[in-house]
């Protein structure tokens, strides 16, 4: 549905070849890496995409046609440029795309189609608006608020809905070993235990159907209004979970969109951008955006818009922080959840990237490597909106680690499903088990620095110490002065937060303090 280069490509040829190639950049296996899965991409990743283009494949067998899989050695547009050549290919379809390496690898395989006399056609149709487009009706300059943005945006175009029943044949592919879709097993990833197998399944059949059940529920989308939500819900999240169907291509932004416009003609009234559920496709093209169109964007140094800070390291609190051991167990309870299942809601979400201080870019590439809905735009642009380094200041506005969760959750269910240890841990406790009683923690079968951590930081002073630290640096910042002294923006820097108030739409952490 939606996809303009497939339904160029079925009218203007006597043969069709849909090639998807595995790229080993994303799914070589990397036993070094710090949770199942590869440098890259997380296992739950990689299963969500085996599972996309197994439904893919499904869909095309349907029309007449099928997937045809290759496997790149090592660089993907070689593997493209090679098959265009040996398959005597006339016209290249494909959907652009704004991330840095891949305007890199499509520049290539656009140059060698240009110098083959091959013709190429390759819609924006991944986000709503054209950013380049944007761009040059805002002068040149990305908006950088939401509200210009979205003023000089205006209406997305429709979606491309052509129905047909099938697609032109599969031409010869020569001596071309062609795939089946593999399975994780078959890519090296050995055997996985049940726990990294998380409850959404990748394609479209699913994104679909997952759309129209969460659209049928019109009052829910009238009212939907971000960042309101439950964070600790996990059996039955609350949102629409549609985020990792738009980031693989399974569900077309602008088909969403329209959809739900057509619930709010069917309402009295509903929610406006930027809470609304629409506006959170807005948000999504805007980050996308504003990330064409700033140069380093994914970076602290060299990127225009973002603060220079000088981000403390400590290796060792940010290993406790990826890994879900920080003793704080609202905050580990939700990186696991990231580990095992790629995804958690967008407050739990800001809530862990408030303990551990945004703008550090080791941050940013856990989140990178480990979500499902992993977006290169959409991730560096809430890193830098939730460090207060780019779009967000209030950087005294945080999350509380542990009042924050809980007055959703008050018994816990979350923290002791995710983190079994906790189980029998009283509610009293469960959100600072480091309070209880040695009596009730033995009770519980959970003694504090043996069964689960002790906390990494003392909240009350790491949150002082960091407010007091960004406001050197944002003075030093409108002074003209570079606080950074030279340190790279791809070294690790970070630090931990306290909470104090949880915040609309983003917020702030603090520098880490170990407890005396």
């Amino acid at each position: 549905h939606d996809n303009p280069a497939l339904d160029a490509a079925r009218r203007s040829a006597a043969r069709v070849y849909p090639v998807f190639v595995l790229d080993p950049r994303y799914l070589r296996p990397d036993p070094a890496a710090p949770s199942p899965g590869s440098a890259r991409a997380g296992v739950a990743r990689v299963r969500f995409l085996l599972e996309s283009l197994r439904d893919l494949d499904a869909r095309l067998r349907r029309l007449g046609s099928r997937l045809l899989v290759l496997r790149a050695r090592d660089d993907v547009s070689d593997a493209v440029c090679a098959a265009l050549k040996d398959w005597n290919i006339g016209k290249l379809c494909f959907e652009s795309d704004t991330e840095p390496y891949a305007l890199a690898r499509d520049k290539r395989v656009t140059d060698f189609a240009a110098a083959s006399g091959i013709e190429v056609f390759s819609p924006v149709s991944h986000t709503l608006f054209d950013p380049a487009e944007i761009i040059e009706k805002n002068g040149g300059r990305p908006p950088l608020t939401y509200q210009s943005f979205v003023a000089t945006a205006g209406e997305p175009p429709k979606p491309v809905m052509e129905k047909y029943s099938e697609l032109p044949p599969i031409g010869d592919t020569g001596g071309y070993e062609l795939l089946p879709v593999p399975k994780l097993e078959e890519l090296g990833y050995g055997d996985l235990s049940q726990e990294y197998i998380p409850p959404f399944r990748g394609g479209e059949t699913e994104a679909l159907k997952r759309m129209r059940e969460s659209l049928q529920d019109k009052e829910w989308v009238a009212k939907f209004e971000k960042p309101k939500g439950d964070p600790s819900a996990f059996l039955k999240p609350a949102t629409t979970v549609l985020s990792p169907y738009l980031k693989f291509g399974c569900l077309s932004a602008r088909y969403f969109y329209h959809c739900i416009q057509d619930v709010y003609r069917s309402t009295k009234t509903h929610t406006k951008p930027p809470v609304s559920l629409a506006g959170q496709l807005l948000w999504r093209d805007f980050f996308y955006t504003v990330s064409f169109g700033t140069p380093n964007f994914h970076q602290m140094e060299g990127n225009k818009i973002c603060k220079q800070i000088p981000w403390r390291e400590n290796g060792e609190l940010f290993v406790a922080w990826r890994d879900g051991r920080t003793g704080y167990p609202w905050i580990d309870a939700i990186m696991i959840q990231l580990r095992k299942w790629g995804w958690m809601h967008h407050l739990a979400r800001h809530s862990v990237a408030c303990f551990l201080t945004r703008g550090d870019l080791q941050g940013r590439d856990v989140f990178e490597r480990l979500l499902i809905d992993s977006d290169w735009a959409i991730n560096n642009g809430n890193w830098l909106w939730l460090s207060c380094s780019s779009f967000f200041y209030q950087y005294h506005r945080i999350y509380s680690p542990i009042s924050f969760g809980k007055k959703y959750d008050p018994n816990g269910d979350y923290i002791r499903h995710f983190i079994p240890v906790l189980k029998d841990m009283p509610k009293e406790y469960i959100y600072e088990p480091w309070t209880a009683p040695l009596s009730v923690q033995e009770k519980a079968r959970c003694i504090v620095g043996k069964d689960y951590p002790k906390p990494v930081v003392d909240h009350e002073a790491a949150s002082k110490e960091c407010r007091k630290r960004m406001e050197e640096a944002y003075a030093s910042n409108r002074l003209g002065g570079n606080p950074v002294k030279g340190n790279s923006s791809n070294s690790s820097r970070r630090k931990f937060s306290d909470g104090g108030q949880d915040v609309p739409d983003s917020s702030m952490s603090k520098q880490p303090r170990k407890r005396s």
